[in-house]
């Protein structure tokens, strides 16, 4: 078994093309509690949708064509939580980017999982 599960993919295909994308951190703006912290990718959530942190399933939404290219699986260790992060349209370029953001400090680490 290679782990590759496509029913899985189809599976988040439904779920975002069945919910509303909420970009509330756009490209350029500042985290809300961390103001130098800038993302360099759009950011938001499935209006709808439930998630660890009580909020709607996170979402990087990038530039190029609107589908689901790779989720990033997160553990924050000083939340104590774990959860996916789904990018949808990103290039390889906004994939690092979102890869490093959640790898730049010792309390957070993920793995990037590509389709």
């Amino acid at each position: 078994m290679d782990g590759y599960n496509e029913d899985f993919w189809k599976a988040l295909d439904e779920l975002v093309s069945n919910s509303e994308i909420v970009i509330d951190r756009p490209r350029g703006s500042a985290h809300p509690r961390f103001p130098n912290f800038i993302y360099k990718v759009d950011y938001g959530y499935l209006k709808d949708t439930a998630s660890m942190d009580g909020g709607g399933i996170d979402v990087w939404v990038g530039s190029g064509e609107k589908k689901i290219d790779a989720i990033m699986c997160i553990v924050d260790l000083m939340k104590k939580d774990s959860e996916i992060k789904i990018l949808v349209g990103c290039t390889e370029e906004e994939k690092l980017e979102v890869y490093k953001t959640h790898n730049e400090t010792q309390y957070m680490k993920g793995v990037l999982i590509r389709r």
